[in-house]
């Protein structure tokens, strides 16, 4: 088991002081955490955040969801991709068409959740499957990995994502990889969070905050070792 407290967890590339100033890469790890098949309390956070998602775009349309940041931002950035922000998406499923929340294993629902709550990226890996720290650059089109179905990706190119020694994490346009997922016996966890240029490093502080409180709802003597923000630009 890595120590947390003797290392820097989030080491910065020097590819990223090359990628769109303002894009900022977070992680949040966490000890003596539970991922039951579910837990009341976040059941209870799924439907209260249904009610409150349609009754926030009651009458409206997608267009009134992504004029609402953080989307413009992400959106902004997927584009560029040719592709639409799926965190989006989803909220347009569940504030415009009655999708109903997933309410499976309770620390993934919990991330879910508070994505969706905040619009903002995030994946999860079980942090003591990890070597440490955690890298995060910007791709040159040539890392490949396992996505968590079994389909083969590629980080495209300039698109920012995190990897340990064992190989991607995630990255914003081609998603998580299958690496160390999170699953029943998971006790320690990585979330890694992403927001491109025009979310301010506020937001994401106070998405982050959020994922440790849900976390703790689900095991209230949970540690934190590490949170932890950078933002492309401001390393030295």
């Amino acid at each position: 088991m890595t120590d947390l407290h003797a290392i820097d967890l989030l080491v910065i590339d020097h590819s990223w002081r090359q990628a769109e100033p303002g894009t900022i890469a977070g992680v949040l790890a966490m000890r003596g955490v539970a991922n039951p098949g579910h837990h009341a309390a976040i059941d209870t956070i799924a439907t209260e955040l249904e009610v409150e998602l349609r009754g926030q775009f009651a009458g409206q349309d997608r267009a009134a969801i992504q004029a609402t940041p953080p989307y413009p931002a992400y959106a902004a950035y997927y584009k560029r991709f040719g592709q639409r922000y799926h965190v989006g998406m989803q909220l347009e499923s569940v504030a415009l068409k009655g999708k109903a929340l997933p309410r499976g294993a309770a620390l993934v629902a919990a991330m879910f959740l508070t994505e969706l709550r905040h619009g903002i990226l995030t994946a999860g890996h079980d942090l003591d499957a990890l070597t440490l720290p955690i890298t995060v650059a910007a791709g040159s089109g040539a890392e490949s990995y396992t996505k968590p179905n079994g389909d083969a990706a590629i980080v495209k190119t300039d698109d920012i994502y995190t990897a340990s020694d064992e190989g991607i994490l995630s990255a914003i346009i081609t998603g998580p990889s299958a690496l160390a997922r999170i699953g029943p016996a998971t006790t320690a966890v990585l979330f890694v969070v992403y927001a491109p240029p025009g979310v301010a490093p506020g937001p994401v502080a106070a998405h982050v905050n959020a994922l440790e409180a849900n976390t703790r709802l689900i095991a209230p003597e949970a540690e934190t070792s590490v949170r932890a923000l950078a933002v492309a630009g401001d390393e030295t």
